[in-house]
């Protein structure tokens, strides 16, 4: 035996492997070879490859590896070919294949490399090996506080290398609840670069950098600290595809596994490496009758499965990306997952579009799934579709997701493909659930896309998926564009039988038949194209785009197909150029110096499956304009430019070149160059703007002969515009071509010329209607093509004598468009002041108006006339007639710009809205039309020219329009003008503090009548045209608003246009499952265009759709015209799905708010799966039908003929919380079809409560406003009775809660919440009380009817699982119980009439109804309701009865046992039909037995409990009715149209009498009043006649009916609060918030006293003057805001006294000048205005910080020294650059002058991220936008010392969180004071040596810096954003969003 036979060792397969070791002195080599050692070559130079090595060696290197593993061969990247192999290829095949030999099939990487001994691996922190219970076995334990700092590592060190190739990497791991965890991995590619890929709950967003891509992974999206894992964290198998993540993220090829670390904190079984795709939940037996090629997982990875349970019921299979590995269908379908296996799974959230940027929309963010939960939605990358006329081969594009902002930032995705195919359109298919993309070929209708079926689909069966498909995908093709140049008008080429040209639109490269005007699409690029090659036999086409900078991608001409794409070294490339043959491409651009850089790129491997290389690169100071290779010999070039020819030359990988001597013409400038044929030795022509042709000898480099180009006669008559363009008598040449024969040539007087080669005389001319650009000479002489800058391109035919126009297109963006239905026409309007009409079949231009006074802004055809009807800037509007191409009428009725123009489809009306408000109306059915009338001032005056902004319904009868404010839509009869409807789209979100505006319209099919409304939130709301009522609501998913939508014809499409995206909606799918049962399909997004896209609409024939912005786009609609009938094309979606649980579609559009109320949003339930075989075989297993388990004896028949008046439902012993809770039979069912289970639909099975319902239709529910912040754990509080801050009193009142309001008026307790406080006031004194406790934002309050007990909720925080209710002591003021039971949030809360049981309701999260005694505090029983439940209220007249309303009304009866434990007796009565499907919102009990329940509809209807039905009901209000309370004769009713209505209600128990025949007009409105917010609480006397209200507004009111009064108690900003100025002497203070308003508060009192309201803006800094300025009656407030203005108040005349505008960005901090004559202003660009105070004047700006936001200003006097400056005033500024930068000034004089400048080093993300909470948060809402990395740093806050005027106090500065104490002069810090985290608000005290410092922890801290003590004070429920303190300095204010607290200062 051989001793290398010797070293093998037997693999599975019966393959061998050589397994050598390593010397033991070269155990562990670092990366860095070590010389000398046997079989390694000397340092630096590469390894030989075995085979290569003369000798004996005894041990093996792979070639082009560095490093190795103690006893292992370090192989496992591709053979890095070397000099010194005679066949480098072949050495890099057997290096390879052996590498990956020895770590086949799979490879334990733990146990290979030993990790239990830790000899070859590194542990850090607290890392132990435990027994875990699950898997059975030891796992490796990773945890503490610090990720960083608790770790295990492979290899020991990091100069290391494992040297793992297997393509997948699986890590077998569990994350530890509540606690963050981080996975790096190091990557090695072919060309030896490192990158780190890292996996983390921590992180929010995916990011990238060239060497480092960090993946956010979400543990569950409904966790208290969303991405922190929860306590049932199940384990998890992550399959990662290195190969694929480096290739599709960076564009790279994947190496080998470099090194590996796991961070806390986390549980890990092992790692494995292979080159196979296992399944987990696949065992062999299932795949082996499969017959499907899946591998199995080995048993040694394999987790274990008990006897008859599910994989995925207990463990979590993710890949990532998920395209790597495809999973038949039929497998999935077979496995059968569970719809209970829906539970809380880890998601990873890649955003492989932000290559370069951090995501901005985390809404966009994707869920990629592979498990039981997984959605078929998701977002995809760009990818190729079918060309129009040559058919592509399908591109081997690795699959991935992406996010849907990825069509904001295009230049990500172009670096996120590698390979893409001309296609017909882009297509991204964005929203936030899941998709699968598909490749070209998968758009026949034979599968779902992508040829994968995600396992909820499998669940569903393929019946109910192709159901719920949005097929083919991609629907859309792009067809043709219309448009030339974009970028520059100069490219045009001839292919080589110059059949064809290729030309750029925008970023779009079209190549096109000159016969048969058929165009080919090149699709890829997201940016302007800027350059087009072809090489000679025109099989190569090169083209460069804009930006990102020069973006080159490389093209098969003849497939179509994209070969390479790459990124040029320099900025955007003017000039591409190949050399014959095709192996050199040259580029000219510049770099990031400005200076002109050619490069020249290698081809010859480009077919062979390698890339274009840089061959040379070389900079030139000369300029370049044009660039060409010799034909004739490609290592020879020539350039020309501004007085400069030079000739290049390309030789030994160095490019050089010379200057061509041109004498007397050395100062021309140079435009064009063109090589001469061979007959005359290759001569260069050059010609010049000055019109010099100029013949070069490129041998001798000189000038043979010099032309010019000269004027036969001064142009005149019509044609002198466009004749020359250039001073002097010469004419401009712009282009030249030369062929065999003739030089063409274009000028800027508009002629292309042919000249022969002696310039003897001109052959032919053409004249154009612009400048000529380029000229082109076709490869065979007989064609000349030629462009112009007017956007024209055609071609001369030298022997016809024919010129033929190939391409018209406007020059300038295409702001509308309309069509016509009889001809097939199109018009359009453009910015560069043109109407053009198109003919839809050939895309070729008809008609071209051109109006160069005045700019075109709207367009709309006749219906059935042959005009069409235009609206320009100057306000006229005119009709012009096809057939005489002449303007029939003109009207100018309006004296702003025209922004909108409609025509009836009937053809009777014609509208016109102008940007003074005004709003025409034309007869336009006589051939002349003419005015009928005008409307002033309804029309919204900002909106912006646009096709939506008027929009006529179907039947004529209807136009809607913005207006009269942005806010609000008007629908008015289009014969009379009449206003039928006004809808307030403002109100969209009750407690956001942003006004929601309307930007676009469409109306859609009628019937039903639906008005489809773009929001400026980016969303569409579809309302109900006859009532005004939201039926339901599209997300857009992206950053920008939608600027135009259209609907088909038959409502079957919806079409949006947002930024540079056009999105196709399934619009009949997205009704159909108003029913809430199946998940709502995203839109499909396809890019194409460059520049935003203007308007959208769908051809009259409703087969094609057209999008207009750059330029004009026509897409197919991939739907044959027999497939517009729903369910009539497979892949079509067909009718809705029945619904078997949940309100119908006319049900739901029934529910929303009133005409004139608020819109809401409609949320739509998680989809209810069908049954399948073996999961819902039958009901459970001791199902009775009460839903506890009892007899057995009843099967699945009984429960549908179970009668009575009542059922039971289950009692909840302690926390039975995931048993199957309902009601059932009976009353419960009505209206509800059977389960085709045989048991009832709205039963929850075992994992019920994991499956959380969306929320409802009503305002009554409380949400928690977001928050990025967590409290802080581990406080210095103080002891009792030493505490340095006493808290004096709260400013504000929680809006955002429901019901959170109590009085008695017996015993004057009142009591209300804000934030997580309970405030407990006098009315008479106003003196405060508060009671702290709740973590976490108060929901609802609850006083016992003894007024003896207080019970409040709160949302459960990130260290508790559930949510608080507290039960507090009111005489005692203090909390006597602690009770936790709800999951999700608490919404109302209610003693029982002897105060003996307290009722909890949790939210429709948490869908339970819990009782408890109030003696014990014991929990009596908890029930699980199955709808939502919108309200609750006790029986006053039965202890035991309490009833709930939702979607009808629950009546539950306490059943009392024997034992002491009690059931539930329910009886359910639905919602009367008279009412319709409204739901009902809210109860109250009147006088016996009468119940008065409020609806969503703004009914009121009256219930007799006795007879179990409503007897009466009436309207009485046009919104949501949130609050109603009766007392005797009287009944208060409040909405959320912000009315409190008085109703005398004496009549009703007579009414009560006649049953049936009860009629409402005995029901009398005796008061009502108007509040500033939806009513959310309300208390009243027993009288009725005076009680307490809150609104959302966050305002208390008084009200009193006897006087019909409204008091205002209490008020606070209802946003977040930014800044706190205090008067000089205290008495006073103000504040400013985000809601726009400045308020002036009195300190003693805090009472309001006056308020100043900007609208639409956010108030983000404020001042008040000092008290030195000269008039001390005279006080001012300065406020900046979000808009850039600066506005002066004069407190005493409340008024505003001055309104400047220093800068264009949002102002965010002001300062005063010493004498207060003065303001600076600072912005968010960094820039600092010194403005005059009285005459509002500019007069300085300070650029020193531009680039960052100034955070801070501060001036004072100069009283200590002169710090080596002049001035009377000390000024600091600081940045968000961590900047500091102090002035010394004298305004008087005008003088200012820098002191000292601070820069301090900022702290990296990754400490940012741990010590920052707002970063750790959970993800924002879709409304919010997470920060960015710039704004993941703290602020910077700097602020003079009060006790010594030298030092400079600094937070939030530096790497490290402390207080910094600069002394000015020492120039350096004196003292540091470590702080705990990241201060975000700083104050120091005037008075005692005090520094207050507040954090995003939730928390202020007191620091006392002569002791270096502290106290910690908790308060807040949010980010402690402000803290500032009086000038007194006995007070502090601090603020957290919208709520202040005052503290009094104490023993300082």
């Amino acid at each position: 035996m051989t001793a290398e036979a010797r070293g093998r060792r037997l693999l599975p397969g019966g393959r061998t492997a050589v397994e050598r070791k390593w010397p033991e002195s070269n155990s562990a080599l670092p990366e860095e070879r070590k010389p000398g050692k046997l079989g390694s070559s000397p340092a630096p130079g590469p390894a030989p490859c075995r085979g290569h090595v003369s000798g004996a060696v005894t041990y093996l290197r792979p070639c082009g590896v560095r490093g190795a593993v103690a006893g292992l061969l370090l192989l496992g990247t591709r053979c890095v070919p070397c000099v010194r192999c005679a066949s480098a290829e072949a050495g890099s095949a057997s290096c390879g294949a052996m590498a990956r030999v020895w770590q086949q099939p799979f490879l334990n990487v733990f146990r290979h490399f030993k990790v239990d001994e830790w000899k070859r691996s590194t542990k850090e922190g607290d890392v132990a090996a435990v027994t875990d219970k699950t898997l059975k076995c030891t796992v490796y334990r990773v945890r503490g506080a610090v990720s960083a700092s608790n770790y295990i590592q492979l290899p020991k060190t990091s100069t290391q290398s494992l040297g793992l190739t297997g393509r997948y990497l699986y890590v077998l791991f569990r994350p530890l609840p509540a606690k963050h965890f981080v996975i790096h991995l190091d990557v090695s590619t072919e060309d030896s670069q490192v990158i780190r890929v890292s996996f983390s709950n921590l992180f929010k967003e995916f990011k990238s950098t060239a060497t480092w891509l960090q993946f956010p992974f979400i543990c569950e999206a409904g966790t208290p600290r969303e991405g922190v894992a929860f306590p049932g964290a199940r384990w998890t198998c992550l399959q990662l595809d290195l190969h694929d993540i480096l290739l599709v993220y960076l564009q790279r090829c994947y190496s080998h596994l470099k090194g590996v670390r796991l961070c806390a904190s986390m549980l890990v079984r092992s790692l494995y490496t292979s080159d196979l795709c296992f399944d987990p939940a696949i065992t062999v037996a299932e795949a082996r009758r499969s017959k499907l090629p899946v591998t199995p997982i080995p048993r040694e990875m394999a987790f274990p499965v008990p006897k008859g349970e599910s994989w995925h019921d207990r463990y979590v299979h993710i890949r990532f990306p998920s395209g790597s590995s495809h999973v038949p269908s039929e497998l999935v379908q077979k496995s059968g997952f569970p719809p209970e296996a829906a539970g809380r799974v880890p998601r990873l959230l890649p955003s492989p579009g932000a290559c370069s940027k951090p995501a901005r929309d985390s809404r966009a963010r994707v869920i990629q799934k592979h498990d039981p939960t997984a959605s078929r939605w998701a977002t995809s990358m760009p990818r190729p579709l079918p060309e129009v006329s040559v058919s592509c081969e399908r591109s081997e594009v690795s699959r991935v997701v992406g996010p849907s902002d990825c069509i904001q930032e295009p230049s990500a995705w172009v670096e996120a493909t590698d390979e893409h195919a001309s296609g017909d359109g882009l297509h991204v298919s964005a929203c936030q659930p899941t998709v699968e993309p598909v490749a070209p070929e998968d758009t026949a209708p034979h599968g779902p896309p992508g040829g994968k079926q995600s396992l909820p689909e499998a669940a569903l069966g393929k019946k109910r998926f192709q159901q719920r498909s949005f097929l083919p995908d991609p629907i859309l093709r792009l067809k043709g564009v219309v448009g030339f140049g974009g970028h520059s008008t100069k490219w045009a080429l001839w292919a080589l039988d110059g059949a064809a040209v290729v030309y750029p639109c925008h970023a779009v490269v079209v190549a096109l038949r000159v016969e048969t005007r058929e165009q080919r699409l090149f699709l890829g690029h997201t940016d302007k194209v800027s350059a087009l090659a072809l090489d000679g036999s025109s099989s190569l086409l090169a083209s460069a785009q804009a930006r990102p900078h020069s973006m080159l991608r490389l093209w098969d001409f003849q497939t179509g197909s994209c070969l390479a794409l790459f990124r040029s070294p320099v900025h955007t490339i003017s000039s591409l150029s190949f050399s014959n043959n095709g192996e050199l491409l040259c580029g000219v651009g510049k770099d990031r110096h400005g200076r002109t850089t050619v490069l020249v790129w290698g081809m010859a491997q480009l077919g062979r499956g390698g890339e274009a290389v840089i061959l040379a690169k070389a900079h030139s100071d000369a300029d370049v304009q044009a660039f060409e290779i010799a034909a004739f010999d490609e290592a020879r070039m020539a350039s020309c430019g501004r007085g400069s020819v030079r000739l290049w030359r390309l030789r030994g990988g160095a490019l050089r070149s010379c200057a061509v001597d041109l004498g007397e013409h050395h100062t021309l400038e140079f435009t064009d160059l063109a090589f001469g044929p061979a007959q005359n030795g290759h001569t260069l022509y050059v010609c010049s703007r000055s019109g010099h042709i100029l013949e070069i000898d490129h041998q001798r480099m000189a000038v043979r002969h010099a032309r010019r180009l000269l004027p036969l006669q001064t142009p005149r008559g019509p044609l002198a515009p466009k004749r020359t363009f250039s001073s002097g008598p010469g004419i401009a040449i712009n282009s030249l071509s030369v062929s065999r024969s003739a030089c063409a040539v274009g000028s800027e007087d508009g002629y292309l010329r042919l000249w022969p080669l002696d310039f003897s005389s001109v052959l032919l001319e053409a004249e154009h209607e612009g400048p000529v650009s380029s000229v082109r000479v076709s490869p065979g002489g007989l064609r000349v093509l030629s462009t112009t800058s007017s956007g024209h391109l055609g071609f001369l035919d030298i022997p016809s004598q024919e010129y033929r126009l190939l391409v018209r297109s406007h020059t300038a963006p295409v702001l509308a468009l309309a069509t016509e239905r009889s001809r097939g026409q199109l018009a359009t309007v453009s910015q560069d002041r043109t109407v053009r009409v198109w003919d839809l079949a050939t895309l070729q231009q008809l008609y071209d108006f051109t109006s160069p006074e005045e700019a075109p802004r709207a367009v709309a055809f006749h219906p059935t006339q042959p005009t069409f009807f235009c609206g320009f800037s100057s306000g006229a509007v005119r009709s012009f007639s096809l057939e005489a191409a002449e303007v029939l009428v003109e009207h100018r009725c309006h004296r702003g710009a025209i922004t909108g123009l409609a025509a009836s489809p009937d053809g009777r009306f014609l509208f016109s809205a102008c940007s003074r408000g005004a709003l025409a109306q034309y007869h336009s059915g006589a051939p002349r039309c003419r005015v009928l009338r005008v409307a002033a001032n309804v029309v919204c005056q900002e909106a912006c020219p646009s096709s939506s902004i008027l929009a006529v319904s179907e039947d004529s009868c209807l136009l809607a329009f913005v207006g009269p404010s942005k806010y609000t839509v008007s629908i008015v009869d289009t014969a009379s003008l009449d206003e039928l409807l006004r809808v307030n789209v403002s109100a969209l979100d009750l407690a956001g503090s942003c006004l929601d505006s309307a930007v676009a319209l469409c109306f859609g099919p009628s019937p039903p009548s639906h008005l489809l409304v773009s929001t400026s939130s980016n969303t569409i709301a579809v309302l109900d045209a006859r009532s005004g009522h939201m039926v339901r609501e599209l997300s857009c998913g992206n950053p920008a608003a939608c600027a135009s939508l259209a609907l088909s014809a038959d409502g079957r499409f919806l079409l949006t246009a947002a930024e540079r995206a056009v999105r196709l909606w399934d619009y009949a799918m997205q009704a159909g499952l108003s029913c809430q049962v199946c998940a709502t399909p995203p839109p499909q997004v396809y890019i194409g265009h460059s520049e935003p896209v203007r308007a959208v609409a769908f051809t009259p024939d409703q087969q094609q759709l057209l999008s207009v912005g750059d330029a004009i786009f026509l897409w197919d609609i991939l739907v044959p015209r027999e497939g517009w009938s729903p369910g009539s094309v497979q892949g079509a979606p067909g009718p809705p799905p029945t619904c078997e649980a949940g309100p119908g579609a006319g049900e739901l559009e029934g529910v929303a708010a009133g005409a004139r109320g608020a819109p809401r949003q409609v949320s739509e339930s998680p989809p209810v799966l069908p049954p399948q075989p073996g999961l819902c075989a039958g009901p459970p297993e001791d199902f009775d039908g009460a839903l506890f388990p009892s007899d057995r004896s009843r099967g699945p028949e009984d429960l549908h003929q179970a009668s009575g008046p009542s059922v039971l439902v289950q009692k909840e012993a302690g926390r039975a919380g995931d048993g199957a809770c309902g009601v059932t039979g009976g009353p419960w069912d009505l209206g509800r079809r059977p389960h085709p289970c045989g048991w009832p639909s709205v039963c929850s099975t075992v994992g019920a409560r994991a499956r959380r319902p969306a929320r409802p239709n009503s305002y009554r529910h409380f949400t928690a406003r977001y928050k990025a912040s967590s409290p802080a754990q581990g406080l210095s509080l103080p002891p009792a009775g030493d505490e340095w801050l006493r808290l004096k009193a709260v400013v504000g009142y929680n809006g955002n809660g429901r019901t959170n309001l109590v009085w008695s008026p017996d015993t004057g307790f009142f009591a209300y919440t804000c934030g997580c406080l309970v405030v407990v006031e006098d009315l008479h004194s106003g003196a405060q009380q508060h009671w702290l406790g709740h973590p976490e934002e108060i929901s609802t309050l609850a006083l016992s009817h003894d007024a003896q007990v207080l019970a409040s909720a709160s949302g459960r925080s990130g260290a508790a699982s559930r949510c608080q209710i507290r039960l507090w002591d009111v005489p005692r003021g203090s909390c006597r119980q602690l009770l936790s039971h709800h999951d999700t949030a608490v919404q109302a809360l209610a003693f029982s009439l002897d105060d003996r049981l307290l009722i909890t309701l949790g939210d429709c999260g948490d869908g339970t109804l819990a009782l408890w005694s109030t003696a014990t505090c014991e929990l009596l029983s908890s029930t699980r309701l199955p709808e939502p439940v919108h309200g609750m209220a006790f029986s006053p007249w039965h202890t035991g009865e309490l009833a709930c309303v939702g979607q009808g009304i629950l009546t539950l009866q306490l059943l009392w046992g024997q034992a002491g434990d009690v059931s539930l007796q329910a009886h359910r009565e639905p919602v009367p039909e008279e009412l319709g499907g409204c739901e009902l919102s809210s109860l109250c009990y009147g006088a016996a037995p009468l119940l008065y329940c409020g609806s969503n509809e703004g009914q009121v209807c009256v219930w007799d409990t006795r007879a179990g039905c409503c007897f009466l009901a009436w309207e009485a209000d046009e919104g949501e009715i949130g609050v109603l309370l009766c007392s005797g004769t009287w009944l208060v009713s409040g909405s959320n149209t912000r009315r409190l209505r008085l109703w005398a209600v004496g009549a009703v128990p007579e009414l009560r009498r006649r049953g049936s025949g009860a009629r409402s007009s005995s029901v009398f409105l005796e008061r009502e009043l108007t509040l500033d917010g939806a009513v959310v609480s309300a208390v009243f006397h027993d009288s009725m006649d005076m009680g307490v209200v809150g609104t959302t507004a966050g305002t208390l009111w008084y009200i009193s009916w006897a006087e019909g009064t409204s008091t205002r108690l209490i008020s606070g900003h209802r946003s977040k609060v930014n800044e706190v100025a205090f008067s000089p002497d205290e008495s006073h203070c103000a504040t400013c918030s985000d809601d726009g308003s400045v308020r002036v508060w009195c300190v003693a009192s805090t009472e309001l006293l006056i308020q100043f309201q900007v609208l639409s803006q956010s108030c983000l800094c404020l001042a008040w003057s000092p008290q030195s300025c000269g008039c001390p009656e005279e006080q001012h407030v300065a406020a900046g805001y979000s808009d850039g203005t600066l506005r002066v108040f004069s407190i005493p005349r409340s008024a505003v006294e001055l309104k400047m505008y220093p800068h264009t960005a949002a102002l965010t901090a002001l300062a005063f000048s010493a004498d207060g004559q003065t303001i600076v202003s600072g912005d968010k660009d960094g820039l600092v205005a010194v403005s005059h105070l009285r005459t509002g004047m500019t007069f300085r700006v300070l650029s020193d910080h531009r680039g960052a936001p100034i955070c801070t200003l501060q001036s004072t006097r100069k009283e200590c020294g002169d710090f080596g400056a002049e001035g009377t005033d000390l000024w600091l500024a600081a940045s968000g650059d961590q900047r500091v930068s102090v002035w010394a000034s004298d305004w008087l004089r005008d003088h200012c002058e820098l002191v000292d400048w601070l820069s301090f080093p900022a702290p990296s993300l990754a400490e940012v991220v741990l010590a920052a909470p707002w970063a750790q948060g959970p993800r924002p809402p879709p409304c919010t936008v997470p920060p960015q990395v710039p704004s993941c740093l703290p602020p910077s806050l700097a602020a003079f010392c009060p006790w010594d005027p030298a030092l400079l106090v600094c937070a939030g500065l530096g790497v490290s969180p402390e207080v910094a104490f600069y002394s000015l002069r020492q120039k350096q810090v004196v003292e540091k004071i470590p702080l705990p985290f990241f201060a975000v608000s700083m104050s120091l005290s005037p008075g005692a040596h005090l520094v207050a410092i507040g954090f995003s922890e939730r928390m202020v801290r007191l620091l006392d810096c002569a002791s270096g003590t502290v106290q910690d004070f908790a308060g807040h429920d949010d980010s402690v954003q402000l803290c500032r303190f009086a000038p007194s300095a006995q007070l502090l204010f601090t603020a957290a969003h919208s709520e202040i607290l005052v503290w009094e200062v104490t023993g300082h």
